[in-house]
C-alpha cells in the first residue's frame, strides 16, 4: 500500500513540476510576443520583422520554423516504430533544402516583398494570380497544422500522465488531447496577432536553442548508457522491437514486399519512391518557409541565412537517429504505442526513462519529462506561429488588399484583415485537427510537402526561369497541382478504408498511394505548361525586369 501511495505522491510532484515548466515557458514566450508588438508598427514591420534579422538570426529562425513536431515527435517516433525506414524523413527532409538554396532563396529576396505570389504576380494579371497563390498557401499552411496540433495533443496527454483509461480534471484521455489542440490554437492565434513577424521570429530563435539543447543532452545520455558503442544501442534497438534484425534493414514501413501479391508490391515500391519526391522538392514550396527569405536585409544574407539553417537542422537530425534507436532499445516499441498508436510520443518517453536512470528515480524522470516536453511544446508553438502568419499574411495582402481592394487600402486597415485571418485560419485547423489524431505527425507534414511541391513549386519556378510563362500558366499549375495533390489524398489510406486513417469506420478509398506526389508534382507542371502554351499573353518586358531584380536585387523593397 505505502508504495502504491509514494507513486502516487511521485506522479503528481510530477504532473506540478511538468504543468509548472510548461508555464514558464508559455509566459516567456508570451512576454517576447507583447515586446514584440511595441516594436511592430507598419506592414514591413508585421510580415517581415522591419527586414531588421541577420543571417545567423534568420538561419536560426527557419531552423525554428524548420524542425517541427515532425522532426522531433514524428521522425524520433517512426525511427523507433519502424527502424531504417523511420530515418528516411531526416533524409529527405535535409536534402530538400539544397534544392531551396540553390533555386529559390536568393532570387526569391530579391524578387518580392512580403509572400510568394509577390513574385508570382510582378509579371502577370494581379487578380487571378494572388488569388490562386492565396489558396495554395491556406492549403498547405493548414496541412502542416494539422501536423503540429496532432503533435501538440498526443505531447499533453503524456505530460500530464493521461493514458487510455485514466482522467484528468475528469476528462478522458480523448477529451484532454482535443481541450490541448484547442488550447495551441488559441495561444498561437496570440502569438501572431499580437506579435506579428518580430514575435514569431524571436520566439523561433529561442526554441531553436532549446531544441538544440534538448536533443543534444538526450543523445550524449542514450549514447553514455551504452558507454558510445553504437553497435550495442542498435543490437538492442533490434532486440527490443520485437522486428529482430529486420529493423535495421529497409522495408518494414515502406516498399514492403507482400508474399504472392505482385500489385501491392508495386504500389508499395512506388509510394516510397512518391514520399521522396515529395520530400525533396517541398520545402522550396513552403509559404512559411519562403516569407522568411523577406526578413534579411539582403540576398547575400538570405543565403547565408539558408546556410546557417542547413547546418543547424543536418546536425539536429543526425541526433534523431540516437533519439528513436534509443527509444526503441530504451523505451520499446509496445509501450510507445500503448501511449500514443502513431508513436508521437517516442522522444518525451525516452526523456523520462534516462531521467530515471540519470537523475534517479521518478523525480528525476519526471524532471526530464517535464523539460523535454516543455521544448518539443515550445517546437510546436513556434511553428505554429509561423505557418498562421503565412497564411494570414497571404490572405490579408494578396487576397484582401490587391484583389478584394485592388491594391486601394492602407497598411493598417491590411494588419487588420491579417489578425482577423490568423483567428480564421487557427479555428479552422483546430477544427480538422481533431479528426487526424490517429496519424503519425511526421507522414501529415509529408502530406503538406506534397502539396507544397505540386502547387507552389511549377508556378515559381517557372516565373522565375521560363521568358515565355504567364498568368494562365501560373493560374493552371497552381490550381492543378493543388487541387491533384488535395483530391487524390482524400480518396488514398489516408483518409479512409484503413485502421489507421483519419475516418477508419467509412471507406471512400480508391488511390492505393498514401503520398500523391509522384503523379501530383509532374501533373503541377505539366499544368503550367498547357496552361501557358494555350494563351497568347507574353509580357517579356517585364520578365526582362524580373530576371534583373532576381539577379541582382535592383529595385526590390
Amino acid at each position: 500500500m505505502s508504495t502504491v501511495l509514494a507513486a502516487e505522491a511521485a506522479d503528481t510532484t510530477a504532473r506540478n513540476l511538468t504543468i509548472a515548466l510548461f508555464l514558464v515557458f508559455v509566459a516567456a514566450t508570451l512576454a517576447i510576443t507583447i515586446w514584440a508588438s511595441r516594436q511592430t508598427k507598419t506592414a514591413t514591420d508585421f510580415y517581415a520583422g522591419g527586414r531588421s534579422f541577420s543571417g545567423f538570426q534568420n538561419g536560426m529562425a527557419i531552423g525554428g520554423d524548420y524542425m517541427s513536431a515532425a522532426s522531433f515527435l514524428g521522425i524520433a517516433g517512426l525511427i523507433a516504430l519502424y527502424g531504417y525506414d523511420g530515418f528516411l524523413y531526416s533524409i529527405g527532409f535535409l536534402v530538400a533544402w539544397l534544392v531551396a538554396l540553390l533555386l529559390v532563396a536568393e532570387l526569391l529576396r530579391n524578387s518580392g516583398r512580403y509572400t510568394m505570389a509577390d513574385v508570382l504576380a510582378f509579371r502577370m494579371r494581379q487578380r487571378p494570380v494572388r488569388t490562386a497563390a492565396a489558396a495554395s498557401t491556406i492549403t498547405v499552411s493548414i496541412f502542416y497544422l494539422l501536423a503540429q496540433m496532432v503533435g501538440a495533443g498526443a505531447l499533453v496527454a503524456l505530460l500530464l500522465g493521461i493514458r487510455p483509461g485514466t482522467t484528468f480534471l475528469g476528462m478522458d484521455a480523448d477529451t484532454a488531447k482535443v481541450a490541448t489542440i484547442i488550447l495551441v490554437g488559441a495561444l498561437m492565434i496570440i502569438y501572431v496577432t499580437v506579435g506579428g513577424m518580430k514575435g514569431t521570429t524571436y520566439v523561433q530563435i529561442v526554441k531553436a536553442f532549446l531544441l538544440m539543447g534538448g536533443a543534444l543532452v538526450m543523445t550524449l545520455l542514450v549514447l553514455a548508457k551504452y558507454q558510445f558503442n553504437l553497435s550495442a544501442l542498435l543490437g538492442d534497438a533490434a532486440a527490443s522491437s520485437g522486428k529482430g534484425n529486420a529493423f535495421l534493414e529497409p522495408g518494414l514501413r515502406y516498399g514492403v514486399e507482400v508474399a504472392g501479391n505482385a500489385t501491392q508490391t508495386f504500389y508499395n515500391k512506388v509510394d516510397l519512391l512518391s514520399l521522396g519526391i515529395a520530400l525533396v522538392l517541398g520545402t522550396a514550396g513552403l509559404p512559411h518557409i519562403l516569407i522568411r527569405f523577406y526578413t534579411v536585409p539582403t540576398a547575400k544574407a538570405a543565403r547565408k541565412s539558408v546556410l546557417w539553417a542547413i547546418g543547424i537542422i543536418g546536425t539536429f537530425y543526425l541526433l534523431t537517429l540516437a533519439l528513436g534507436f534509443g527509444a526503441a532499445a530504451l523505451v520499446g516499441g509496445e509501450a510507445i504505442t500503448a501511449q500514443d498508436k502513431a508513436g508521437n510520443t517516442a522522444a518525451p518517453q525516452l526523456a523520462e526513462v534516462l531521467g530515471v536512470d540519470f537523475l534517479g528515480g521518478d523525480l528525476g524522470g519526471a524532471a526530464l519529462l517535464a523539460i523535454i516536453a516543455a521544448v518539443a511544446f515550445a517546437t510546436i508553438l513556434a511553428v505554429v506561429a509561423g505557418l498562421t502568419l503565412a497564411s494570414s499574411s497571404s490572405l490579408a495582402h494578396d487576397f484582401y488588399a490587391n484583389v478584394i481592394k485592388n491594391g486601394q487600402t492602407s497598411e493598417r486597415q491590411e494588419v487588420r484583415v491579417a489578425r482577423l485571418s490568423a483567428l480564421v485560419i487557427g479555428a479552422v485547423s483546430i477544427l480538422l485537427s481533431i479528426y487526424a489524431q490517429n496519424l503519425n505527425v511526421a507522414f501529415l507534414v509529408a502530406l503538406a510537402f506534397a502539396v507544397a511541391a505540386s502547387g507552389n513549386l511549377p508556378a515559381i519556378l517557372y516565373s522565375l526561369f521560363w521568358r515565355r510563362f504567364n498568368t494562365s500558366g501560373a493560374v493552371w499549375a497552381i490550381y492543378g497541382g493543388l487541387l491533384s495533390a488535395v483530391l487524390l489524398v482524400f480518396f488514398s489510406p489516408v483518409v479512409s478504408g484503413a485502421p489507421t486513417s483519419m475516418f477508419p469506420e467509412h471507406d471512400w478509398q480508391w488511390f492505393p498511394l498514401s503520398n500523391p506526389g509522384i503523379l501530383s508534382i509532374p501533373f503541377g507542371f505539366f499544368c503550367g505548361w498547357l496552361g501557358t502554351v494555350i494563351s497568347k499573353e507574353r509580357d517579356e518586358e517585364k520578365y526582362a525586369e524580373l530576371e534583373v531584380r532576381a539577379l541582382t536585387g535592383a529595385g526590390a523593397h
